[in-house]
């Protein structure tokens, strides 16, 4: 079993840390308190081994200074319990702290009508020290942009080679409207279209006679490498700024026979370790 548990300065990244983490397969828990992590290991991750087989666990300076000095215990039961524990520590420079609270106006939660901001940061490192000192990983963000702590949690913990993106590749028709959520929407109207053809106007683009058809029309084959070519292309951009779900449309006049074919020959050629490939057809849900 293995527990990443992630603490740091409040501003540092750590919720952006635990979303990265949760894309990545793990189980998710933020600000538990350390005095529930010894009942949450025996009565929650040892009894149920495979939901919670890769968990990670938020602990920051909304927990009690006591319970804070006490984690080195804390820390030796999930050991004895023969559990992978990892610790990230996240941290920044004062004044990159000060700087986001001050855009994003959001409240430190040790500050109130006595304690400003930069004391509170100056008390929270302190409340955190006995955390620090156990790291596993220390990570600076104090230069580093959200996709930038993105990349680099999935650097840290080994999973760069998961499959970050979901392929969704949709069929639609024209004149039924073009889907409000794709991301990229391709034109299939000016190839030829086996609705013209009699025996095959009654089929769909998973018959194989219609299959048979467009696979020997070569405005077809022109169209499908040509969108391959630019999905292989920037695909991997698309992943390199965190995205996890991106939608492809390929269109039609009435979403039964080209774009269908289509959709179908880009899912087999992208389907893979590396992607989860997604197949909706519109019009003949």
């Amino acid at each position: 079993m293995k527990l990443l548990i992630v603490s740091g300065l409040s501003g540092s990244g750590k919720s952006i840390a635990l979303d990265t983490l949760e894309d990545c397969g793990y189980y998710c828990i933020d600000n538990l308190p350390v005095t529930l992590l010894g009942d949450f290991i025996n009565h929650v991750m040892l009894a149920d081994d495979k939901t919670y087989a890769k968990t990670a666990i938020g602990i920051d300076a909304r927990n009690q200074s006591e319970s804070l000095l006490n984690f080195s215990d804390s820390l030796e039961l999930i050991r004895n319990n023969r559990i992978d524990c990892e610790i990230i520590f996240m941290q920044a420079e004062e004044s990159t702290l000060l700087k986001r609270y001050s855009e994003t106006r959001r409240r430190h939660p040790l500050t109130d009508l006595n304690i400003p901001l930069r004391e509170a940061l100056k008390i929270e490192k302190e409340m955190l020290t006995p955390v620090a000192r156990h790291a596993s990983v220390v990570i600076d963000t104090s230069r580093t942009h959200y996709h930038q702590l993105r990349e680099l949690i999935r650097e840290q913990i080994g999973e760069r080679d998961v499959r970050h993106i979901s392929l969704q590749f949709q069929s639609f028709g024209f004149k039924h409207g073009v889907p409000l959520d794709a991301d990229f929407v391709f034109d299939a109207r000016s190839l030829p279209n086996p609705y013209w053809i009699p025996e095959l106007r009654g089929l769909t683009g998973k018959d194989q006679p219609v299959i048979d058809f467009l696979h020997e029309q070569e405005l077809v084959t022109e169209l499908f490498r040509d969108v391959t070519g630019f999905l292989e292309r920037w695909i991997p951009r698309f992943e390199a700024e965190g995205r996890s779900y991106l939608t492809v449309a390929i269109g039609c006049t009435g979403g039964q026979h080209r774009s269908v074919y289509l959709v179908d020959a880009l899912a087999k050629q992208f389907k893979g370790p590396f992607f989860n490939v997604i197949i909706r057809h519109r019009e003949l849900q």
